[in-house]
């Protein structure tokens, strides 16, 4: 038996014209009203999957330890640790973390591994007992990004991860960390290696969309990011992933979504995907 539940951590407020990319604002509006800096709200949710003798946890969030004018730039909204606070909401800590999967290394979702900014101290790892998967393609970008993204990569995430002799590198669509009941959907369009994990619950495919669909308004096919690394072969593989979603009645959990955490899928009769039955928030939830 599986159990999800959904984890905020830190919230952030970005451009609103980043996170569409060439969608006109006259579009997006009707899905995310701006602020008066058009930046709109945007969570870093993570997944916790509770069964017999461990607990997962699906990405840490943008966490917060970032020094104050980084904080600001990157809209980080609150100042504590809110990933911690509401684990412990649900009776855990981070110590209580045996396997911490991360679909790739910005620091948005990667930043919460690391202790909250102190300007006496250089931050640490947290999650001491835990298991880190990261895939190998992801992990090889981290260590040599491109000068376009590189200022999406932390290096203290990596040194620390390495140094701590508990980083488990992958590839393929299966992990023997994780075991029976799970696999990955490799993406390239956002970032090389992008693990989307799939995860049985009890027989209904739950995939942890990460930054190939970071919310419902990103089902529709021609809508990504100003951050994707190639936007047509990321809508390419949307369209494979969905299609193939919607003929097992799976379901995507969303990390960005402000208002949802998971929804299904449905398509009209001219061929639109949108997401439908959407939760906003996942307590225990075992389909």
């Amino acid at each position: 038996m599986r159990r999800l539940t959904s984890i905020l951590g830190n919230a952030q407020r970005l451009d609103g014209g980043a996170m569409f990319g060439n969608a006109p604002k006259a579009l997006w509006t009707r899905w995310i009203q701006p602020d008066d800096q058009n930046r709109i709200p945007l969570c870093c949710r993570c997944l916790l999957v509770q069964e017999e003798g461990r607990n997962l946890l699906f990405e840490t969030g943008i966490g917060c330890f970032f020094e104050p004018k980084f904080k600001d730039r990157y809209g980080v909204v609150e100042d504590g640790h809110v990933l911690l606070e509401n684990l412990a909401t649900v009776g855990l800590s981070h110590e209580d973390i045996d396997v911490v999967v991360l679909s790739h290394l910005h620091f948005d979702h990667a930043g919460g591994l690391l202790t909250a900014f102190d300007p006496q101290r250089p931050p640490e790892l947290l999650f001491p007992r835990a298991t880190f998967v990261v895939g190998d393609r992801a992990w090889a970008r981290a260590n040599a990004p491109h000068f376009r993204d590189r200022a999406s990569f932390i290096q203290d995430i990596q040194r620390l991860l390495q140094a701590s002799g508990r980083l488990h590198l992958t590839e393929g669509p299966t992990c023997e960390v994780l075991g029976e009941g799970y696999r990955f959907h490799l993406s390239e369009g956002h970032t090389p290696g992008l693990l989307l994990t799939e995860i049985d619950v009890q027989g209904t495919p739950v995939v942890f969309a990460g930054d190939l669909i970071p919310g419902a308004p990103w089902v529709h096919l021609p809508i990504t990011m100003g951050y994707d690394r190639y936007p047509e072969r990321l809508i390419d593989e949307k369209a494979a992933l969905l299609t193939d979603l919607l003929d097992r009645g799976g379901r995507l959990f969303f990390t960005h979504d402000h208002q949802v955490a998971l929804a299904g899928l449905a398509r009209d009769d001219r061929g639109r995907f949108r997401a439908v039955e959407p939760l906003e928030h996942l307590a225990g939830w075992e389909a």
